[in-house]
């Protein structure tokens, strides 16, 4: 190993979150450690928590290192983010060459060696309203922070790429816009026994269903979804499902399930393992995505890859995810959703033909593509 260049990642996110962020860094720590074998990965994290979010949520191999922290993310949060101790992460992971953090937030470095910083969104900025007060106090204060003090920064999209330029005037040159990718193992599931496995798993048997996927809280726009629903459930026999993990502010949601009189047709089925999302996938008639702001989307990518016709929302960055092939829709008002699930439903030719453009638009996308283009960026800050 003499010689390597040891590069060091953030992988607490990997180890602590199911879907989202975390989904996000393992897929691109698994990617780039299997693409190159010229550096030493030495990952770092908070404690891990007693039961992980996957099994085997980190790669291994000889160039391959985890550092876990003593600490628990909280506390090592409570002291470099609000305390601002200047404890180095090298203190964990030993010398590092460079040193990337996929999760919003720089810890404190040692020495002068370059740093990488994903930010994903801003939407903390733009839909304040959608968080607990203090998660957005501490967001607002330690993400701008955090990007100041990084070599370079890296945006999920052109759209929160532009938006660290209009809003925090960050350098467009500091930026460099990374795509998501989707694992492979996102397909159309034709196992029928698989298929129906799944579903009862769930408590899912033997109805057809429109899905969205993501965390219950407020961006995500599901309280306008099912207000969207209600005249869909008049008159077709499609229940709406809900899959993710519950977050924050959810209970104007589920006020509106009750309000709406739509229990038994609202199923929120909480966090859904990774090796079962294909098979919920390739069972939806649709896949809606209603979110108010989101830095990627990858949910989008995954439905496509499985066959399911896509209707999104408008808004971020979801456009340059699905480009023309899904149904594009203002995120505010449940009608233009109302008409648009509706025509859907009666037309399986519309349907065909989005799951067809939707298998085109997902080859655009793969974490080993990521994965190239983040070496060399590596390569490009351990020049410097």
């Amino acid at each position: 190993m003499a010689g390597r260049k040891r590069v060091g990642i953030d992988v607490t996110a990997a180890l602590t979150q199911g879907g989202g962020i975390g989904r996000y860094t393992r897929e691109l720590v698994r990617a780039v450690t299997a693409v190159d074998q010229t550096h030493e990965y030495h990952f770092f994290s908070a404690r891990p928590p007693a039961t992980l979010p996957v099994s085997d949520p980190l790669p291994s191999g000889e160039h391959v290192h985890h550092h876990p922290a003593p600490l628990d993310e909280h506390w090592l949060y409570r002291l470099w983010y609000r305390l601002r101790l200047p404890i180095p992460v090298q203190w964990f992971t030993g010398s590092l060459d460079l040193f990337h953090s996929p999760d919003f937030v720089l810890p404190p470095v040692a020495g002068h060696i370059p740093t990488l910083l994903t930010v994903h969104d801003l939407s903390f900025v733009h839909y304040p309203d959608t968080f607990p007060e203090n998660l957005v106090a501490y967001l607002n204060r330690v993400v701008p922070w955090s990007v100041r003090r990084a070599t370079h920064v890296l945006a999920d999209s052109q759209a929160t790429k532009t938006d660290l330029e209009t809003i925090w005037g960050v350098p467009a040159e500091k930026i460099t816009v990374l795509y998501c990718g989707v694992n492979e193992h996102f397909r159309p599931v034709t196992d029928g026994k698989r298929i129906t496995a799944v579903l009862r798993k769930y408590q899912l048997d033997n109805i057809p269903y429109i899905l969205t996927v993501g965390t219950v809280q407020p961006r995500k726009n599901y309280q306008m979804l099912i207000r969207a629903f209600a005249p869909i459930a008049t008159q077709f026999p499609h229940h709406l499902v809900i899959a993710g993990g519950r977050g924050w502010l959810y209970d104007d949601m589920l006020a509106e399930v009750q309000r709406l009189n739509l229990t038994d047709r609202v199923h929120f089925i909480g966090f859904v393992d990774d090796d079962d999302l294909p098979a919920l996938y390739s069972a939806a008639t649709l896949f809606v995505f209603p979110s108010l702001y989101e830095g990627f989307g990858l949910p989008l990518l995954e439905a496509m890859a499985c066959g399911t016709p896509v209707v999104t929302s408008n808004a971020s960055s979801l456009p340059e995810v699905v480009g023309e092939t899904a149904v594009l829709l203002p995120p505010h008002t449940p009608e233009p959703w109302t008409n648009t699930l509706h025509q859907l439903l009666t037309d399986s030719n519309a349907r065909s033909h989005l799951q067809a453009q939707g298998f085109q638009q997902v080859q655009k996308f793969s974490w080993e593509t990521a994965a190239h283009q983040l070496i060399q960026i590596y390569k490009h800050l351990l020049k410097k």
